[in-house]
């Protein structure tokens, strides 16, 4: 079934679609006994009359020309208008351990004046929960700005090989490309393999685009773990000319224009099982998450954030992301914040066999 676009008269434009945690993940929460928080009960700072910084660095944990960069990017150029005194944004690409290395800086280097925000990967909000050392961050005490929308993966193979669906991967060694181990491109054919019996080998230590030229050029079959909306951002003829086959996707209902492609929450039969997925959906869910260092002062958070919602509204925004294909589906930062701690308060058993899956 097709996932139909909400649409919001008179609140905000009717290409922007606003995030529904899906029944999938909502389920698994409230049998974890864990209430949803709703961005109500916020405190409310009030915003500053000029912001105290004329530079503002967006740190970009990837390299040039992928999704999250082309995001990133086109966000700032539209940022300055809403914020006050209007401050100059200036893009910094921080690639490294898929991006692991500009996380970690901004979470804990940066300065905490208000003079920084970062976007980053979604699949890095598991991380410290599932006790990765190397993240030195906590994502509840990052101060969270909002999401640019919800990105369920897909797993794809070029035109050219003969694997074209998720059962015929049970049946070879199929050697995908990754940018590192906690990339999404190195996590989703790992659970692949665990849940479905798939037979996926991950290279790892590309870059954002040398894993997509790695395909074309065949020195692999293809990748798992990109967004539908990466893929039109970052390498828009691979959908217009049909050259990539797409075996399976994540998330609780089809993508638009994916309604043939089979769910991996349909092909997981196991009860628990499932209720890990909910976990490992959960980044998807969060999407595209833009934050600020743990001590930001509230009041500049608070003017960000409304920065940033002001930002997603706007024509001017609107005109260029349409130009860049680029799907929206805004997330607050208040609710970003709020799913975060639902499932870090989630039971350690339902932890443990998340973790398991994305080993």
């Amino acid at each position: 079934m097709m996932r139909v676009t909400r649409r919001y008269p008179g609140r905000y434009p009717a290409r922007v679609r606003f995030l529904r945690i899906s029944d999938v993940v909502r389920s698994a929460l409230m049998g974890a006994g864990v209430v949803f928080l709703t961005a109500q009960g916020a405190a409310r700072a009030q915003p500053a009359e000029t912001y105290p910084h004329k530079q503002i660095r967006m740190i970009i944990p990837a390299g040039a020309g992928g999704g999250y960069d082309s995001y990133a990017r086109i966000l700032a150029k539209h940022f300055e208008k809403f914020v006050p005194g209007h401050p100059v944004f200036v893009n910094q690409n921080m690639p490294g351990a898929s991006g692991m290395v500009g996380t970690n800086w901004t979470a804990s280097v940066a300065p905490k004046d208000g003079s920084v925000i970062a976007i980053t990967y979604n699949t890095l909000l598991l991380e410290p929960l599932f006790g990765n050392s190397a993240a030195k961050y906590d994502p509840r005490e990052l101060e969270w700005v909002g999401s640019m929308g919800k990105q369920q993966q897909t797993c794809a193979t070029w035109h050219t090989s003969p694997i074209k669906t998720i059962d015929q991967a049970r049946e070879r060694e199929v050697v995908v490309a990754a940018t590192g181990a906690t990339g999404n491109s190195a996590l989703m054919p790992k659970q692949l393999n665990t849940l479905l019996g798939a037979k996926f080998k991950v290279v790892s230590g590309y870059s954002t685009s040398e894993s997509r030229l790695a395909v074309e050029r065949g020195e692999v079959e293809g990748i798992c773990g990109l967004s539908l909306s990466t893929l039109k951002a970052s390498s828009p003829e691979w959908i217009q000319n049909k050259r990539i086959n797409i075996l399976i996707q994540t998330g609780a209902e089809p993508q638009e224009g994916l309604g043939h492609v089979p769910l991996l929450s349909s092909l997981v039969k196991d009860v628990n099982d499932r209720q890990a997925l909910a976990v490992l959906a959960f980044p998807e869910e969060t999407g595209r998450p833009f934050f600020m260092p743990p001590g930001t002062p509230k009041p500049l958070v608070h003017v960000m954030r409304r920065a940033f919602d002001a930002t997603l509204k706007d024509a001017a925004f609107l005109v260029d992301a349409e130009k860049a294909r680029l799907e929206l589906d805004p997330v607050p930062g208040e609710q970003v914040e709020a799913m975060i701690r639902q499932v870090y308060a989630m039971p350690a058993p339902l932890i443990r066999r998340a973790q398991d899956l994305s080993k």
